[in-house]
């Protein structure tokens, strides 16, 4: 096997990887419309939600290790006679296996689509324990209101953010791909990635700090809806 056919397996499992964050999202917005049906069929159903958002994340934490483990099998490789390529295979199995067997279930629930999953859910069953099915229609008018005062803009693009992410540091909201942009930037020039709201003491934006606002962006995906309704 080359290396160019490597490199072209793993740029494929980073594409899946992508689709399954998509599924993971879909799967947290399922799970917070059943939690706010406030019913016996909904609770099941937030249970089989989380049972499947754990084996997505479980998923995606084994392509993250087996992308690690051929890499690092690909460095090792590189520094060595040319007919090491050929126990190449077999020596990513082996790392990956042992690797593999190491891992906790338990480190899942540290995942960060988990993590949003919670929240939402917690988030979704507050707001419906507040609400009675005969005020229904003032929450929808109560919401629409809420929305207009809602600030969706990306501190860093000043446009509206598509997935908000949350510091639970200093609970200031970015929109994903600016934030992760700004922090890879800040650590190719080894500074610290301040947070960019004017007037936070947040000196280090981290990754590890960021969770996705699946609250605020079912907020930003339904003021759209109300939008694009109107046009």
């Amino acid at each position: 096997m080359s290396l160019s056919a490597v490199h072209g397996t793993l740029s494929s499992l980073k594409s899946c990887q992508a689709d399954i964050s998509t599924g993971m999202d879909i799967v947290t917005d399922v799970a917070m419309d059943l939690a706010e049906a406030q019913d016996g069929e909904g609770h099941s159903g937030v249970k089989e939600m989380e049972t499947m958002i754990l084996e997505c994340a479980k998923l995606d934490r084994e392509i993250n290790y087996f992308v690690d483990v051929v890499q690092q099998v690909i460095a090792e490789v590189n520094t060595q006679p040319p007919e090491a390529m050929f126990n190449m295979s077999a020596r990513v199995k082996e790392q990956f296996d042992e690797g593999l067997a190491m891992l906790s279930d338990a480190d899942l629930q540290s995942h960060q689509k988990v993590v949003a999953f919670k929240d939402g859910v917690v988030n979704a069953l507050s707001q419906a324990n507040q609400v009675s099915a005969e005020n229904m229609e003032e929450l929808d008018e109560d919401i629409a209101v809420t929305q207009s005062q809602v600030n969706f803009t990306c501190p860093l693009t000043q446009v509206d953010m598509v997935n908000p992410m949350k510091n639970k540091k200093c609970n200031h909201v970015y929109d994903r791909e600016a934030i992760l942009c700004l922090i890879k930037k800040r650590v190719s020039q080894k500074k610290k990635c301040c947070c960019p709201v004017v007037g936070c003491g947040n000196s280090e934006v981290k990754e590890t700090d960021l969770v996705l606002d699946q609250m605020l962006r079912r907020k930003i995906q339904s003021q759209k809806r109300h939008s694009n309704s109107k046009t």
